[in-house]
């Protein structure tokens, strides 16, 4: 048997599957997010390790002889979050997560050093958590002070089930101070933010052993003693380790709380000017791209929260049948803009409303604003040296087939639809677990699911949407000198 723990957003899963990788059982915990102020995301790291206590004792309650089997363990997290730790591994202060943007201003200064794109490969944004920790310095300098390591979400779980400072390639990848190329921690952009590689982790790569179980928790989950923790993967590429996207030309669309359009590389291609991410894969001597947009579900869940409707019932009011762009726009601009804009401080709209615009029409123009974000993702893919001729959708979003053939139609291309099954960052952590704990070959494990169905382009509203992504495109300079 073989673990996976997925740290979200909004709660951690532990996924256990078999050694054919037959998924056997899993547990869950929620968390919650803090925003103490406009533009603040934080999480307590002493809630992470509780909410994997609970997910797991929901485990072992339901499968103890399965869990007890377990071999290997394997990690994936939210990524870019700075979890400060002092001399005695005691955490300074609430996590700073990915999604928070108070930093905007200390991410443009290093972004204006061109050591950093140069050598990272990417824009710094402000959600990365080179700047987080520059904006610490600058705000908490007390708290600065004391940081003897900064650990990634999911390495900080690392730290409490073995005891060592370990990270790998992805999530590290993230953060501002990883030679993405070299896949190795740049000392001079270390050394930018005023810390050095004695405050980073150790690095390996996501398939590898990156310590052990302590005896302490083994005994009280009814684990061995030893178990083997693989390096892991930040969400995303977790993600692509269950889905089998890991060789070249392979790509999924994932419509989580953030929108993530990622496509794998067989070697490392920078192009920061398009505001895509260039990270490396969880795999060695891999490397993949992605676009991000910041607010997918939770443009639906913003929805739904306000017109007092589940998002499942929203989208259904809208049939099965894709219909046309209404003339009504919706911009997911809730949280600012990651691809292609770079933009913490733009915000959501709806345009060319009128009397008629009912709730059914303003959850059509939310599905269409996400679905023109996602071809925002894909024109930047394309600057960057990578052409797409079909993806798969995962995440809660994929639910809805509606979202899905709005997606084919404005990216132009096939979407396919797994078979039933979870193929998450739960699983891909899972994946990694039991390549690390027996050596087995990466691309033997990491394939793709079996298709059930693949939503093809509408063609005849594929004029419709040409036209209503034009006017998309068309807002966002607009509503930014507006809000100027």
């Amino acid at each position: 048997m073989y673990l996976g723990l997925d740290l979200g957003t909004s709660g951690v899963k532990a996924l256990l599957i078999d050694a054919g990788q037959k998924i056997i059982g899993s547990g869950h915990a929620s968390l919650d997010v803090s925003r103490p102020h406009p533009g603040w995301s934080e999480q307590n790291p002493a809630d992470w390790i509780r909410a994997c206590e609970t997910a797991i004792a929901e485990l072992k309650a339901s499968h103890p002889k399965e869990l007890a089997a377990v071999k290997g363990i394997g990690l994936s997290g939210h990524m870019h979050g700075a979890t400060l730790l002092d001399a005695g591994d005691q955490v300074l202060r609430p996590c700073i997560l990915w999604n928070d943007t108070r930093s905007h201003a200390e991410a443009a200064a290093l972004d204006a050093d061109p050591r950093f794109r140069q050598l990272t490969g990417n824009i710094v944004f402000p959600g990365f958590t080179a700047p987080k920790l520059a904006w610490v310095k600058n705000n908490e300098p007390s708290v600065f002070a004391k940081v003897a390591k900064v650990l990634l979400p999911k390495d900080f779980l690392r730290l409490w089930l073995t005891g060592e400072h370990i990270s790998e390639m992805s999530d590290s990848a993230g953060t501002s101070w990883l030679d993405v190329g070299k896949r190795r921690w740049s000392p001079e952009l270390l050394a930018a933010t005023s810390l050095d590689e004695r405050q980073m982790p150790s690095l390996v790569e996501g398939t590898e052993k990156a310590g052990a179980l302590r005896a302490e928790l083994a005994a009280s989950w009814g684990i061995a003693s030893g178990t083997p923790v693989a390096g892991g993967a930040g969400d995303n590429a977790a993600s692509a380790c269950g889905m089998g996207t890991v060789g070249a030309g392979h790509a999924f669309v994932s419509l989580g709380t953030s929108g993530v359009l990622f496509a794998a590389n067989a070697s490392y291609l920078p192009n920061p000017a398009s505001a895509v991410h260039t990270f490396c894969h969880a795999l060695p001597n891999t490397w993949h791209q992605m676009g991000v947009i910041l607010s997918a579900t939770d443009s639906l869940n913003w929805l739904s929260e306000i017109s007092g409707k589940k998002a499942g019932e929203l989208t259904a009011e809208l049939g099965e049948t894709l219909k046309a762009p209404s003339g009504v726009s919706f911009l997911p601009y809730l949280s600012g803009e990651r691809t292609p804009h770079n933009d913490s401080v733009i915000r959501g709209s709806f345009t060319g409303l009128a009397h008629e615009s009912g709730r059914a029409v303003l959850t059509q123009a939310v599905l269409e604003g996400v679905a023109f974000a996602f071809r925002d993702s894909l024109e930047a893919l394309k600057t960057a040296g990578t052409i797409l001729t079909r993806v798969t959708a995962i995440g809660g979003g994929s639910r809805s087939r509606y979202w899905l053939k709005a997606i084919a139609t404005a990216l132009q291309v096939p979407v396919d639809i797994p078979a039933d099954g979870d193929f998450g960052a739960a699983f891909g952590a899972a994946r990694l677990g039991l390549i690390a704990a027996i050596g087995a070959d990466p691309l033997a494990v990491c394939t793709a699911p079996r298709t059930d169905a693949t939503i093809e382009p509408d063609v005849p509203l594929g004029g419709a949407y040409a036209d209503a992504y034009q006017r998309y495109r068309a807002l966002y300079p607009a509503i930014k000198g507006a809000m100027a």
